[in-house]
């Protein structure tokens, strides 16, 4: 009688084996990839509301987010435009694209992006009145990783919403702390931009000491985490200074944008 356990045989069932496998992995990344990309949207929208402070639990994602309007900013006019499709437009992958974004200097690049996109999505909080909020997306270099998050402004385009992270790779307990609720309120309200149009807003070393008139300006830092609130320091000067979004915000306040 032959042998049937042979190496040759062993070998031909694995093969056979890695091949089914394979395509059944390769099958159910493209069946599921869809249902990936609306998971994928509804975290996003979900992460904008919280961001501004208007995420409701118990009512659909979806049904709150169609009360925010999506543009695309021009980063260098600070106007709004059609030069992308905003519905197809993905600013990450821009962010690699040299003909959709520009490398920075190293004086310019504060925030450690490396590329800045030429058009960046913002969402708009509008009423019969104008402008009520204004979501804009940040991103930044900390301790161990880039910091990806959103900014709301109020309808004075000078004091905070909120603010939000939802991906970073920062020490739980430490810089992690950007995850906080607590650390995240202490930002409502607080200034943007100083009388002569500078960005004042800054995570200082230690707490604000709240009898001081800048204080309106300022973020108590994490404890702890020293490079991880300075990272969050600087993308916020970055993206809310010229090389960001206030040629955008100078406009909108003039009706211009």
């Amino acid at each position: 009688m032959a042998k049937k356990d042979t190496v040759a045989g062993t070998m031909l069932v694995a093969l056979v084996l890695c091949i089914v496998c394979s395509v059944v992995v390769s099958a159910a990344a493209v069946l599921l990839r869809p249902q990936q990309q609306v998971n994928k949207d509804l975290d996003r929208k979900k992460n904008i509301l919280a961001a501004a402070g208007l995420l409701e639990k118990g009512v659909p994602v979806e049904e709150q987010f169609a009360n925010v309007s999506t543009r695309i900013v021009d980063l260098e006019t600070g106007r709004f435009t059609d030069a992308v499709d905003v519905d197809a437009y993905d600013q990450r992958k821009a962010s690699k694209d040299p003909e959709l974004s520009q490398v920075l200097g190293n004086d310019e690049d504060i925030a450690k992006i490396g590329r800045k996109v030429k058009y960046a999505t913002v969402y708009l909080i509008e009423s019969e009145s104008g402008v009520d909020k204004v979501i804009l997306p940040i991103k930044g270099y900390a301790l161990w990783s880039t910091l990806y998050g959103f900014v709301a402004l109020d309808a004075d385009l000078n004091s905070v919403a909120g603010i939000g992270f939802y991906e970073h790779a920062e020490t739980p307990g430490l810089g992690g702390e950007i995850d906080n609720p607590l650390w995240k309120n202490k930002w409502i309200g607080k200034k943007t931009y100083d009388e002569e149009g500078r960005v004042a807003l800054s995570v200082i070393k230690g707490e604000v000491n709240s009898d001081r008139p800048d204080a309106v300006y300022q973020i108590d830092g994490l404890s702890g985490a020293t490079l991880t609130s300075q990272g969050v320091n600087n993308l916020i000067h970055f993206w809310l200074g010229e090389e960001g979004f206030a040629p955008f915000l100078a406009n909108l306040r003039k009706g211009e944008a």
